[in-house]
């Protein structure tokens, strides 16, 4: 018999890592706007987070016009590169949200510093950057799975990048982290589909109002120069939003990486 289609996500928990930035906001908002239930983490900034969670909160309130309660926020702040924090943060969130794990895991956090040049990349950083950007997504999936897995539903969405590719402009460090992230992606799909778990990654490219791309300046005289992007612009957080909440409300798509580039290639 073939599993019902259950494409509803109301209700579920959605865990969004890095979510003070330009892209992790954007998630936050698209899902809560459907009411899904937010744990959201950030490394540093509070001052954003908690400017997050007001407007969260002013999109949906605390409390409907017939007095019932609505989806709840939790903030959390993790270093995802420590496995100690990580198991931390799955503790809270079985306290504060009674769950095992999440429903919709959104892995977004990631470091990338513009180094083009082999010999200028220390071993010191490329270690880092993998820890950030791969070991981070594996072990977060590590401990989403088995709650997914038991109640047979799960959306993981990676947010990846055009680097995946070896396109970009950070350097072969993050090329590696991200391509390491596109081949997880495909890993666990194919392993996970039956147990009615999807997985996939957005990669965006010249994302503007992120940390590392804050405006069109910034990449003047680079590849991502918007000159040389086909549409003429740069892409927008809520542009990548749009994609994660389509993989978080279809089901039959699973193991897959759609490049958000405005035709940069």
């Amino acid at each position: 018999m073939p599993s019902p289609v259950d494409n509803a996500i109301e209700g579920k928990l959605a865990l969004v890592t890095g979510a003070s930035g330009g892209i992790g906001a954007a998630c936050a908002k698209a899902l809560w706007r459907q009411g899904v239930n937010l744990a959201l983490t950030y490394s540093s900034s509070l001052d954003k987070i908690l400017a997050l969670e007001e407007e969260l909160w002013k999109l949906r309130p605390k409390q409907g016009p017939d007095g019932d309660i609505g989806p709840v926020i939790s903030t959390h702040k993790v270093d995802v590169g420590s496995v100690k924090d990580i198991e931390r943060l799955f503790d809270s969130i079985r306290i504060l949200h009674g769950r095992d794990g999440p429903d919709i895991l959104v892995s977004n956090a990631g470091h990338g510093k513009r180094i083009p040049d082999i010999a200028d990349i220390s071993i010191d950083e490329f270690d880092y950057t993998l820890n950030i950007n791969l070991r981070a997504s594996f072990i977060l999936s590590k401990f989403s799975i088995p709650h997914m897995t038991a109640q047979k539903w799960g959306r993981i969405i990676y947010v990846s990048s055009l680097a995946a590719g070896g396109g970009g402009i950070n350097g072969c460090h993050y090329a590696a982290s991200k391509a390491g992230l596109h081949g997880l992606m495909k890993s666990l799909a194919n392993k996970h589909a039956k147990d009615g778990i999807t997985v996939n990654d957005v990669a965006p490219a010249m994302i503007k109002e992120t940390g590392m791309i804050p405006d069109e300046k910034f990449l003047e005289g680079t590849p991502g120069d918007v000159r040389n992007i086909p549409v003429g612009r740069l892409g927008t957080p809520q542009e990548v939003a749009n994609v994660v909440l389509m993989f978080c409300q279809t089901g039959y798509l699973t193991g897959q990486s759609v490049l958000l580039s405005g035709g940069l290639k």
